[in-house]
């Protein structure tokens, strides 16, 4: 019999944005699973290969919004919001903050030809777009809004490759994606203070476990890339002579969970080293395995994922992707246009965000991950059995004498993930869970 251990008077903070994604299900204007980023509270969707290869050449991108460079960044005629407007309006309606990434889609084949990752022809004149984009959505430039976007990436995986003939995303090299972010974000800052500037969605840090991922060799020049990459950015923005802000460092990891805690600690202590201390780690595009889609073991991957990140030394995890038709997408079939079990990975998280306040927990054994909270009068605890082995075990329920408790199962419908069974709760109350499934407690 196993235990989980929750101290209800314990407070060891909020629980945190674990449980945002990347993107949105969308398919066409269709508005058919909208609502379930609303059900599963989720907080932030970044906007990042947003409507598909070159951005569907309607959405978020710097070149899709703003089509000719050579035109007046002044001019609001100059500017093309339609589809992006359209986008972040949905978001609003459903309480997802959108986190912008600044810059452009990856573009997979550019061996055959690259389009739209070159370096800006002038930084200067990039930056001034990239705060009548701001303008527009937060103080209402060119017919805007006022939506309070807090978070502005400037760029992607930069890191992509070495050479800049083969990166999708930047043909360019260090130094010169360097003096871009020093140029813009230094611009945006003084622009907008009150506004978190940062970057630059690392490809990851592969090469310090020694580890392969996607059929790479062991640790490839290519990994040893993105960690030199990674520490050059650092010593540049932090020297006197190139003093940057950054409000956020952004990372990628398409690892599993014991190596992305260790990927979470070391970029927290690379950026503690050269004086980056309040800035926000933001682990923003992870996804424990596409092999799994559509399986209940890529519901408690996810579910384990968030529990065990929710105490690593790290800001917000990000999903990537929740756009219905991605291969990397999890959440949602995209035939039936319904949800996988997965999808209640975030929704039982999302509870546990509702309540707030994350206490003390702890589990006694590996391959268990859970987290606790309460919130008014109700306590939550989720739990994920990654042990590979079935489990029973008991929980700390303090004064709580009902516990609602949903499942993620191999049994049922996606739709039973949402249907409780009600309990009356005592100190010796028993929960078994078998391998792959993932428990949520609503006690009250």
């Amino acid at each position: 019999m196993e235990t989980i251990s929750v101290v209800w008077n314990e407070a060891v903070g909020t629980v945190k944005p674990m449980h945002c994604v990347n993107n949105a299900p969308l398919s066409g204007t269709s508005d058919a699973l909208w609502d379930t980023l609303h059900k599963a509270a989720v907080p932030y969707a970044r906007l990042h290969d947003t409507g598909g290869i070159y951005g569907g050449n309607r959405y978020v991108d710097v070149p899709n919004i703003f089509r000719d460079f050579s035109a007046d960044p002044d001019d609001p005629a100059s500017y093309d919001f339609a589809f992006t407007d359209w986008l972040l309006e949905k978001f609003r309606a459903q309480g997802v903050r959108p986190f912008y990434r600044l810059g452009v889609t990856i573009e997979n084949d550019c061996r055959i030809r690259a389009y739209r990752i070159f370096p800006p022809a002038d930084d200067l004149r990039w930056a001034r777009v990239c705060e009548h984009i701001i303008r527009h959505y937060n103080e209402g430039w060119a017919n805007g809004f006022h939506y309070g976007i807090e978070y502005w990436e400037i760029w992607n995986e930069p890191d992509n490759e070495e050479d800049p003939l083969t990166n999708p995303m930047w043909r360019g090299d260090m130094q010169r994606y360097f003096s871009l972010y020093e140029v813009v974000s230094n611009y945006l800052k003084e622009k907008f203070p009150h506004l978190k500037i940062g970057g630059y969605a690392s490809c990851g840090f592969y090469a310090i476990l020694g580890e392969s991922v996607n059929a790479d060799a062991h640790v490839s020049s290519r990994f040893e890339y993105f960690t030199r990459f990674f520490q050059a950015f650092l010593e540049h923005i932090s020297s006197d002579a190139h003093k940057s802000p950054l409000d956020f460092f952004s990372w990628h990891s398409y690892s599993f969970i014991d190596s992305n805690l260790k990927y979470a600690a070391y970029v927290r202590e690379m950026l503690d080293f050269y004086g980056f201390a309040n800035t926000e780690s933001i682990l923003n595009e992870w996804n424990p395995g596409i092999a799994e889609r559509g399986k209940l073991q890529d519901a408690a991957n996810i579910a384990g994922m968030m529990c065990a990140m929710q105490n690593a030394p790290l800001d917000m995890l990000m999903y990537y992707d929740a756009q219905i038709n991605s291969a990397y997408c999890g959440l949602y079939d995209p035939v039936a246009k319904t949800v996988f079990k997965a999808y209640y990975a975030f929704w039982y998280f999302g509870k546990l965000y509702r309540l707030g306040i994350q206490v003390k927990s702890g589990v006694s054994c590996s391959g268990l991950y859970a987290v606790a909270a309460r919130g008014g009068e109700e306590g939550g605890i989720l739990v994920s059995n990654l042990t590979g082995e079935e489990k029973s075990f008991r929980a700390d329920v303090g004064a709580f004498r009902c516990a609602d408790v949903y499942r993620i199962s191999e049994e049922g419908n996606a739709e039973d993930c949402e249907k409780p069974e009600r309990i009356a709760l005592a100190q010796d109350t028993a929960f078994r869970i078998l391998p792959g499934e993932v428990v949520y407690l609503n006690l009250h």
